[in-house]
């Protein structure tokens, strides 16, 4: 951390995080891509139904800065037994994660796509396939606890491995069960659910697997007895993660209640809310990777803040944005010319591909500015002014974005794509000036060890 190459460090520690993301977003990709054949109210209700997978894995990762915290500090101390105590205590705390989950898909499970849409197709596609992801997300949660762990005791490999097992089922499991073949009926949008769910509950077993075959940690179940310091501690910890990961997904249910005003509806029917949907699961493959750097950027900066290392703190956040900004460049390019392949995926109507195509014109130039306003987050969170990362991430996907959309919706739908880039231009500049006063304040005062 303070002797490596900045630059080698980053892409080191990086790259596993890079793959592990993608493979989420293959996750996501995946179901929709299935669905998108039925016809395209199926794909619209996945759509709608997205924000609350979003905020599953919000929470869920959330909770995972928490144990993380604990356990790596635990382990640092040399309290094996105490670490031990931690991770059982966080499997408790993703069990009672599921159980919310539970209670609120047998509740609002079939309802709350109907808050959003009032075709009768569409809502009960919409059921049928938030219902099943919610009360069975016993398997995300439970994944999710393993690669906590897996990752404290220093084990990179492990969470790629339970998430490309569980992303390779739902791959094959999806086309079976939606479409029908052999002795499965077809199924559709549950289809499509169902073999989500399978997937994470296989990559939740691989995931007990190698939990128990971990060397550095041995969990001890004799004798367990749930701690609520622990617990709270898990959960202070992981609230600011948990409310920085539920900001886009406030920002999609906002979107998508717009985008279904009448204003908008009479002129585009459900084509905008179907583009915003594909536009979210393709973007999350040019994304993925930046937000493995930022999580991979934070420690770096945080050792090396520790130890007075100014110049190999501003090479670095130097090296990340040079890096972000060129996966991000490539996802600008790749939005501008091919605009067309990429919602053909999705199997649109003539109607909506003619719009899609402007719209993701319109949409890539943010990728430019929403690269840099993601590495300075990071760089503002080690080096101790997680206000300022907060404020650059309000600004980007809740502030602006959601006012401008409301009144370009409202005067002319036309433009409503607009509101995105707006708002990471808004924000990338805030974060500027951000870490203008950082750099400033904070790094500058910094003598070299």
């Amino acid at each position: 951390m303070g002797t490596m190459s900045i630059r080698r460090l980053i892409l080191h520690m990086s790259w596993p995080m890079m793959l592990s993301m993608l493979i989420q977003a293959l996750y996501n990709m995946v179901d929709s891509f299935f669905v998108a054949q039925i016809d395209e109210r199926a794909f619209v209700a996945l759509s709608l139904a997205y924000p609350v997978q979003t905020l599953m894995i919000a929470i869920c990762t959330g909770l995972g800065v928490g144990i993380n915290a604990m356990l790596s500090r635990r382990l640092g101390e040399g309290r094996r037994d105490e670490a031990s105590a931690v991770a059982l205590n966080g499997y408790l705390v993703y069990f009672l994660a599921w159980l919310v989950f539970l209670v609120f898909g047998l509740t609002l499970g079939s309802s709350f796509v109907g808050f959003f849409h009032q075709d009768s197709v569409v809502r009960e596609y919409g059921a049928q396939y938030l219902t099943i992801v919610t009360t069975l997300s016993i398997g995300v949660c439970m994944q999710f606890a393993a690669e906590r762990v897996l990752q404290a005791t220093g084990d990179a490999v492990g969470p790629m491995v339970v998430q490309g097992v569980g992303a390779a089922i739902n791959i094959v499991l999806d086309p079976v069960l939606i479409f029908g073949l052999g002795p499965f009926p077809a199924m559709g949008v549950a289809g499509a659910a169902i073999a989500t769910v399978f997937g994470q509950i296989v990559g939740m077993g691989f995931g007990f697997f190698l939990v128990s075959r971990n060397r550095v940690l041995v969990l001890r179940l004799r004798g367990f007895r749930p701690s609520l310091s622990t617990i709270g501690d898990i959960l202070h910890i992981g609230a600011p993660a948990i409310v920085m990961q539920s900001l886009a997904t406030v920002m999609n249910l906002g979107m998508n209640k717009i985008l279904a005003l009448p204003a908008v509806t009479a002129r585009y029917q459900d084509g905008p809310v179907f583009l915003l949907g594909a536009y979210f699961k393709l973007q999350s493959f040019v994304f993925m990777p930046v937000y493995g750097m930022n999580n991979a950027l934070t420690p770096i900066l945080s050792y090396n803040y520790g130890a007075r290392h100014r110049r190999r703190i501003t090479d670095g956040i130097r090296f990340a944005l040079l890096v972000a900004t060129g996966i991000m460049a490539a996802g600008t390019l790749v939005f501008l010319l091919l605009p067309g392949p990429l919602l053909a995926i999705f199997n649109p109507s003539g109607e909506t591909m003619a719009l899609g195509v402007t719209a993701l014109r319109i949409l890539a130039p943010a990728f430019l500015f929403a690269g840099v306003s993601i590495i300075l987050g990071a760089a503002f969170q080690a080096l101790g002014a997680p206000m300022y990362s907060l404020v650059v991430s309000l600004l980007r996907q809740l502030v602006v974005v959601l006012p401008v959309c409301l009144v370009f919706a409202l005067l002319s739908p036309g433009l409503v794509w607009w509101s995105i880039p707006i708002a990471e231009a808004a924000a990338c500049g805030a974060a500027f000036l951000l870490y203008r006063r950082v750099h400033r304040t904070k790094i500058s005062a910094l003598e070299e060890a």
